[in-house]
């Protein structure tokens, strides 16, 4: 079943659109092995920065693009909703680029969705509050 990232945003909650997401991995699985320079390269390229920035600016930062769940994390991952194949990164197939077949998160949540579950990630919302961060006001 071929999944999107038009579909997925149907979805309203957090939990819901990692349910639609998760591929239920297993560590030390296969994916690239010893071709895990392709994947490398692609992600070091221009043209991959430039596609990875349109992204996070359309999903707003956000895990799984919601709102409520700014990523914070140095680094945001965008995650490919259906995984590359080694023969699609050599040919550089236009699913590499298709913002139809991605989505933005943070570590921890690409990692669960490839070898976790909804359990491996804290959903809770911390709302905020006035001076929340400024311990001298309160």
């Amino acid at each position: 079943m071929i999944k999107s990232y038009s579909e997925l945003v149907l979805l309203n909650t957090f939990a819901d659109r990692f349910e639609y997401l998760k591929l239920c991995g297993g560590v030390g699985v296969e994916t690239f092995g010893y071709d895990r320079y392709l994947n490398q390269t692609l992600y070091r390229s221009d043209e991959w920065k430039r596609f990875r920035r349109q992204i996070i600016m359309r999903d707003n930062g956000c895990d799984l693009g919601i709102a409520d769940r700014p990523i914070f994390d140095p680094k945001i991952i965008i995650h490919h909703i259906n995984p590359l194949t080694k023969e699609q990164v050599l040919n550089r197939s236009p699913e590499i680029f298709n913002p139809d077949n991605v989505i933005s998160c943070r570590h921890e949540t690409h990692m669960a969705i490839h070898y976790g579950s909804l359990d491996n990630i804290d959903i809770q919302v911390v709302e905020r509050t006035k001076n929340d961060t400024c311990p001298w006001r309160h």
